[in-house]
């Protein structure tokens, strides 16, 4: 069996594949937990093994393990949950592993971790040029090109962020929930703030991706990923689809290819 983690700014997402005698690979279980900088090895591993016991799984199971981080200092850390845990050396994804996919950009090893990996996921399930929208931290946009080449791409403030940002640089404005609501036209200050961060964020994605698009010259598929993607594509008139395990997938692919 084969565990993916994601270790995001916000979140660490994992991912159990199993491998049958076959190519194709099963994703069994996923969990997820607040990515703490402050937590150590040992923290770490109780934190895992309890998840995988949640979810009837063992770390006896675990053979292989693979890793994409955006928080170098934990990087090393969870290398040593998969050693000490899984008895495997974790493979560690950065832009000098994945050579099959040229990075066009002016600093490659600036481009992050999950970019690459969503970018490669998106790719290899489409075999076509496409716009991946990762709702995250932040908000990236990563642009694949038809001939497989990652030629960049843009970063907005994460709709969290954005919250956050707004209860605690104001005196009035109460912490809410994000949520698609009734009207546009707010009739209180919760719906309000909801109105204007929702159909915000879908204008500006859609605003960017026609951008993208017309600076490339083409039409695109666009697919979204992130936990606020199914919410947000709900209004969207550019994303077509959601992915919800784009990254977990994308790792297991790169796994398949380079370990």
């Amino acid at each position: 069996m084969l565990i993916v983690i994601d270790i995001g700014n916000t979140n660490t997402v994992c991912g159990l594949y199993q491998y049958p005698q076959t190519s194709h690979s099963t994703l069994v279980a996923t969990f997820r937990f607040e990515t703490s900088r402050q937590k150590t090895t040992d923290e770490y591993i109780v934190l895992i093994q309890q998840l995988l016991a949640l979810h009837q799984q063992s770390t006896c199971k675990i053979q292989h393990a693979i890793i994409a981080s955006v928080v170098p200092p934990l990087t090393p850390v969870f290398a040593q949950v998969c050693a000490q845990s899984f008895l495997t050396q974790a493979l560690i994804v950065d832009h000098e592993l994945c050579a099959d996919m040229p990075i066009l950009c002016d600093q490659p090893k600036e481009v992050g971790a999950d970019r690459i990996v969503n970018a490669i996921a998106a790719f290899s399930l489409y075999q076509q040029s496409v716009i991946v929208v990762d709702l995250g931290t932040a908000t990236t946009f990563d642009v694949i090109s038809q001939y497989g080449e990652y030629l960049g791409g843009a970063i907005v403030p994460g709709i969290g962020i954005s919250l956050d940002a707004l209860f605690s640089r104001t005196s009035k404005l109460p912490r809410i929930d994000f949520a698609r609501p009734s009207s546009v036209i707010g009739k209180n200050t919760t719906n309000a703030i909801q109105a204007g961060l929702f159909y915000g964020y879908v204008g500006l994605i859609d605003s960017l991706v026609l951008k993208i698009q017309q600076e490339l010259g083409q039409k695109t598929r666009v697919i979204a990923t992130g936990g606020l993607a199914r919410l947000v594509a709900s209004d969207s008139k550019t994303i077509e689809e959601c992915q919800e395990f784009l990254t977990l997938n994308g790792l297991q692919i790169i796994w398949k290819k380079y370990h």
